[in-house]
């Protein structure tokens, strides 16, 4: 198992999230983007990440595009991908987050943009 509790809330600038499940290769979480906030740009080397959405809209940035995804479509965000969540409305967003791949630890981000000046 990874070095979270499955389930312990996990406090961030932008919201929170979750870890529903937490396996060698695979980890699930629920993430929460409270109104107006958005998370970094950011790319993983590791791993890839499937995005459902619970609660929207969500406003998703894949490399160089940006669109807006409604309850229950699907995001797909391969490695090496820049990509960014944003709650752009009113309302929070939510998220189930799958990630895969060689290995799934919280460091494997690399940060291009951040708005609460994180490394």
């Amino acid at each position: 198992m990874g070095q979270q509790i499955k389930g312990l809330k996990e406090e961030r600038p932008w919201g929170y999230f979750e870890i529903l499940v937490d396996l060698p290769h695979t980890k699930v979480k629920r993430l929460i983007v409270n109104p107006g906030q958005r998370l970094s740009l950011q790319s993983h080397k590791l791993r890839e990440e499937h995005w459902v959405v619970v609660n929207g809209p969500a406003r998703v940035t894949l490399n160089e595009e940006t669109r807006d995804y409604n309850y229950g479509e699907h995001v797909y965000i391969g490695r090496g991908v820049k990509h960014r969540l944003a709650a752009p409305g009113e309302q929070a967003v939510e998220i189930i987050e799958t990630q895969v791949g060689e290995g799934v630890p919280e460091e494997d981000i690399i940060r291009y943009e951040d708005d609460y000046n994180r490394k």
